[in-house]
């Protein structure tokens, strides 16, 4: 049991048997009244994203849970499969899991899966990642006054706006916590 001092972002806890993670916490002290904790918490298997607020110094039940390296294969039906580093074990994850990261999934890359009682909660990205450039239209240099940017797909289907200069078969770092450009490699 952990209370609300204990509260970081992207702790796991168990509410009536539903795991959410911290995605943003406040703690507000009002001149008038008891303190309290303003949360913003997303339930892991559904994605859904809502308020919450607790008491200040009320217990909540936090889920302990254990990140592993594993290394994203290949997809296939609707299942994304990973394998374990250490021990060379597959596991198949559902779309729904990593939905919002699968535009980022390049086969054979690394990436940390937050485990609890060997199930498979969260998929961790790194923070920056290199993808090839796809698809963009040609930029028209002089179009603009500065910073202009165009649409580029990107070899996983991933849409991102890259400045004029970038061309088909660059090779670009994206930040995968915003998912914007960050330069050319």
């Amino acid at each position: 049991m952990a209370d609300t001092s204990d509260f970081r972002n992207g702790m796991i806890l168990d509410i009536d048997g539903v795991f959410w993670t911290i995605v943003e916490f406040q703690h507000v002290k009002p001149g008038k009244g008891g303190a309290f904790v303003r949360t913003k918490i997303k339930n892991l298997v559904t994605g859904q994203v809502k308020d919450n607020t607790f008491r200040a110094g009320e217990r909540v039940n936090e889920v302990r849970v254990e990140k592993r390296t594993y290394q994203y294969l290949y997809n296939s039906g609707g299942m994304y499969y990973m394998m374990d580093k250490n021990t060379y074990d597959q596991i198949p994850l559902d779309e729904s899991m990593v939905q919002d990261v699968k535009g980022y999934l390049q086969e054979n890359a690394d990436v940390g899966i937050y485990m609890h009682n060997d199930k498979p909660l969260i998929v961790e990205l790194p923070n920056f990642v290199e993808l090839n450039v796809k698809e963009t239209e040609p930029g028209i240099r002089g179009d603009t006054a500065q910073g202009a940017t165009k649409p580029a797909t990107m070899e996983t289907g991933l849409v991102v706006q890259v400045p004029l200069f970038i061309e088909v078969g660059d090779v670009v770092r994206i930040d995968t916590r915003t998912g914007k450009y960050l330069a050319r490699v």
